[in-house]
């Protein structure tokens, strides 16, 4: 097995500061080349990157390898002449060694685009990266900044606003006071990182998204939604109407009840016209209904009546509001007397019809979803297909009955044996009879 241990150069350092032309090959002539690129340029990294092929060539021939080592150099005319170079020197080392598979030393970002052209000639084992250990720190921040700015999206992200901020300060600290415009500028950033933070615009392309597809589809839901919003607006301006209407009441509780009280009854329709919504776009189309959508309406009203409740049950302690009036009737007729229901029983009335129209809810989603599961069948179309029958089976398989005949051995055939007679028995328990 031959390893061709080559370092790799492509724009011709070497071949440029000692005059010699690539490829250099054999253990001694790379040697004479370290002393001669380090007579030349001690600084260079491609001494250490000389010195490193060198040290994996001679660890491969202590494990009893066959190794060649070589020096492959580009040139400085552009980047398209120097990996051609490389190439056609590649080619001349695999047609004169004819290698199994190459090990590759470099020691910078712009010959490691090389190696692409290696592995397209023969197996590369690995890949050697160079590092002085002096400038280890400086290199690594080089490639970090270098592949950060490569990258669109995150210059975008950092570098637009910073520069956007540089040019804007100095403006309003101009027009206004320095502290007012560092003031506006944190804002400003601020809002940004939390824009990207929580992934507000991810979202807005979502909902933009699913705005799209459902105008496009003729979705019912779509009006809902919209009716849904207006209905929401409604709620809170009722909300706080309920509130301006309040005296002066310390704390933030009363105020929070009344604008709950008013705004609850809007808020729970529009909630309603909006499962509604969705629930008529369930049934349009061939997808069997989900029990999440025809639970959901029961789930809106019975909560909005649990909010209504404890709302009512606040301000009635409070005198905010009167006690609630039942009409009384005398022999099925209205009569002119009432009798009020206090705070405590109203509380209770609309906690326990709520779980009543829950548990309705519950139990209507269980009945059409079980119903939809168990008595029908449908195809990939969402048709109804009939349920194929067993007929072919045997019934003992189809009843599902415990008790089974055992098999009968079947009767022997009289033309098959000489010594039974046409008249003889089947059945093999008997005796046979004399002739």
């Amino acid at each position: 097995m031959t390893t061709l241990v080559v370092c790799l150069d492509r724009t011709d350092d070497v071949g440029r500061k000692t005059g010699l032309r690539s490829p250099v090959v054999g253990w001694e002539a790379v040697r004479a080349l370290v002393t001669d690129v380090g007579l030349a340029d001690p600084e260079d990294s491609g001494v250490n990157s000389l010195l490193e092929t060198l040290r994996v060539a001679q660890n491969l021939r202590d494990e009893a390898e066959e190794v060649v080592v070589a020096v492959v150099s580009g040139d400085r005319e552009s980047m398209v002449s120097a990996d051609r170079a490389v190439a056609a020197q590649l080619d001349e080392l695999v047609a004169e060694y004819d290698p199994d598979s190459a090990v590759v030393v470099i020691d910078s970002a712009e010959d490691e685009r090389l190696v692409p052209i290696v592995e397209s000639r023969m197996q590369v084992d690995s890949v050697d990266r160079v590092v002085v250990r002096q400038a280890r720190d400086i290199e690594s921040t080089y490639y970090l900044l270098k592949q950060f700015l490569a990258d669109e999206e995150l210059r975008q992200t950092i570098l637009v606003p910073i520069g956007l901020t540089l040019l804007v300060f100095p403006i309003l600290a101009t027009v206004f006071s320095p502290a007012e415009g560092a003031a506006a500028i944190t804002t400003v950033i601020g809002v940004f990182l939390l824009y990207k933070g929580f992934n507000v615009d991810e979202l807005v392309t979502g909902a933009t998204h699913q705005v799209r597809e459902s105008l496009y589809s003729g979705q019912v839901s779509v009006v809902t939604y919209v009716v849904a919003a207006g209905l929401t607006l409604v709620g809170f301006f009722a909300g706080a109407l309920g509130v301006s209407s309040l005296e002066d009441s310390p704390g933030v509780v009363i105020p929070a009840m009344q604008f709950a009280f008013y705004a609850v009854p809007w808020l729970a329709m529009a909630a309603l016209t909006a499962s509604a919504g969705r629930l008529l776009d369930e049934a349009i189309s061939d997808d069997p209904i989900r029990s999440s959508y025809l639970n959901l309406p029961f789930i809106v009203v019975a909560v909005g009546l649990v909010v209504r409740g404890f709302s009512a049950y606040f301000l009635e302690r409070q005198d905010a509001i009167g006690s609630f009036e039942v009409p009384a009737y005398e022999f099925g007729v209205l009569s002119n007397e009432s009798f009020a229901v206090t705070a405590g029983e109203r509380l209770a009335l609309f906690v326990v019809t709520a779980l009543v129209v829950s548990l309705v809810g519950a139990r209507v989603a269980s009945y059409f979803s079980g119903s939809r599961n168990e008595g029908e069948i449908t195809d990939g179309a969402g048709r109804d297909v009939e349920p194929k029958s067993n007929s072919n089976l045997p019934s003992e398989l189809t009843d599902g009955g415990p008790e089974r005949e055992p098999p009968r051995r079947p009767a022997a055939d009289s033309s098959s044996d000489p010594d039974r007679g046409p008249d003889s028995d089947a059945d093999s328990d008997t005796e046979p009879s004399e002739y």
